[in-house]
């Protein structure tokens, strides 16, 4: 499953963890057969040989081990940073009491508390974002100097600000509703928030697909420009017993801007889909592929997508309980010095991002440790569903985390820290001694999820 780090972006707004989420109409015309390849479908690529070494650990050459660690480390030391430099944004923005200058612009302008939020919060938004460009940017340095990225900055500045504003909708609408809560229930607030913002949180991921990912990303159907993965693809559903028709298969242009191997699921319900990154069918042989589907197919089958919606949603009702306690504590002791009146002035927004940002620092750990439980899980549907399909899963398996490892500079052997606080999947080394050993079939045993 494809995820981006959220605690970066969490700080920004109330919303950024229902945004970091990229949009697609619908593309396979009304009247078309789901099983029909589009017309002016594109010439499959020729697909890589097969291997034929067998892989009994993830292992590198000492050049592709050193690049790889080189670039593990400055990723976390990027990622450490960049989380401590987002408190430290909304901190200066505290100290500088722009929170309270904002507040008056809005009010000289408009005694309308509805229009005052529109003026507000939109302002709020933009002076945070600016001030996190350092971070964002090195970030995007950091994968174009290890050749993760071949995106220009033109093209990385145009998406940086269509992301800005993809976040100014909805980040306006729920600070509306917030400040609302509080003046109607400035006790119970953080329960009445959660609760409107469940709705907006289901309805960003429902719309995910259709409105947001195509504004960065182009997507064909699977079927248009790779029948013959679709064909063997479709084995693997029926496999499964899942019904996921072509026309909910995708094929996403990754190669424009990104080198790495990768797929991963969008969406629920009559939007949910399954994408493969064009770098993919290239690099990876069709059963390779099949995995890398069987993969993504059990975060249907599993129902991760709900149980992650619905733990994220129980702890952000911690984190808002939390948050409302040390909003009020904080306030109590530096509101007077922030130029803040109390917890329902639009000028404490930027305290309580701060407290909500550094309690979800702090629970990083865990939002990873069950990330990495549901990858597992997927790791292990995904051998189970093509078994009887390719000849060797497990090797197959090996060889695409050994490519995709290589490829993606993935961390060949992180610490036991490194795991606990960073990885959001099990390490590469974790992943490749799994799929060789998994095996229940050979002993007689039952499979755990496909029968």
């Amino acid at each position: 499953m494809n995820r981006r780090s959220r605690i970066g972006q969490f700080v920004l707004s109330l919303v950024i963890f229902i945004t970091a989420i990229p949009i697609a109409p619908p593309l396979v015309r009304a009247g078309q057969s789901p099983s029909t390849p589009a017309p002016a479908a594109q010439e499959a690529a020729p697909a890589p040989p097969a291997p034929t070494d067998t892989i009994s650990g993830y292992a590198l050459s000492p050049e592709k081990y050193a690049r790889a660690k080189d670039h593990s480390n400055q990723k976390y030391l990027h990622e450490f940073i960049s989380s401590l430099y987002g408190l430290a944004v909304l901190i200066l923005v505290l100290a500088l009491r722009l929170g309270p200058k904002y507040r008056d612009l809005a009010q000289r302008i408009t005694s309308r508390w509805v229009l005052q939020v529109f003026i507000y919060a939109p302002l709020l938004l933009l002076v945070v974002a600016v001030l996190g460009v350092p971070t964002d940017a090195w970030d995007q340095q950091l994968a174009r100097s290890f050749g993760l990225s071949v995106q220009g900055w033109a093209s990385w500045t145009t998406d940086w600000i269509t992301n800005q504003l993809v976040t100014l909708v909805p980040f306006v609408i729920l600070v509306w509703i917030l400040y609302w809560v509080i003046g109607r229930s400035p006790r119970r607030w953080w329960f009445y928030f959660w609760l409107a913002s469940i709705p907006v949180l289901a309805f960003t991921l429902f719309l995910t697909p259709f409105v947001i990912e195509p504004l960065f990303f182009k997507f064909t159907p699977l079927a248009g420009s790779q029948p013959v993965l679709v064909a063997e693809i479709e084995k693997v559903i029926q496999r499964g017993g899942m019904d996921i028709p072509p026309e909910r298969m995708f094929e996403m242009n990754a190669s424009s801007k990104l080198t790495g191997l990768n797929a991963y699921v969008s969406g629920f319900g009559a939007s949910k889909r399954v994408v493969v990154w064009d770098n993919t069918i290239k690099k990876a042989t069709i059963p390779q592929t099949l995995f890398v589907f069987g993969h993504e197919m059990g975060h249907y089958v599993l129902l991760h997508i709900p149980k992650e919606l619905a733990i994220f949603a129980g702890v952000l009702l911690v984190m808002l309980y939390v948050g409302f306690h040390f909003v009020l504590w904080a306030l109590g002791r530096w509101g007077a010095t922030w130029g803040i009146r109390g917890p329902d002035d639009l000028a404490s927004l930027p305290a309580l991002l701060l407290v909500l940002g550094i309690l979800l620092f702090l629970g990083t750990p865990i939002f990873n440790t069950i990330s990495r439980h549901f990858e597992h899980e997927a790791d292990r549907y995904g051998l189970e569903v093509i078994h009887g399909i390719v000849s060797d899963p497990g090797q197959t398996a090996a060889h695409y985390f050994q490519t995709s490892g290589e490829m993606n500079l993935a961390d060949p052997d992180p610490s036991p820290f490194i795991k606990f606080w960073f990885l959001d999947h099990p390490s590469r080394k974790d992943r490749v001694d799994f799929v060789v050993n998994y095996d229940p079939w050979k002993n007689g045993e039952q499979p755990a999820y496909v029968k």
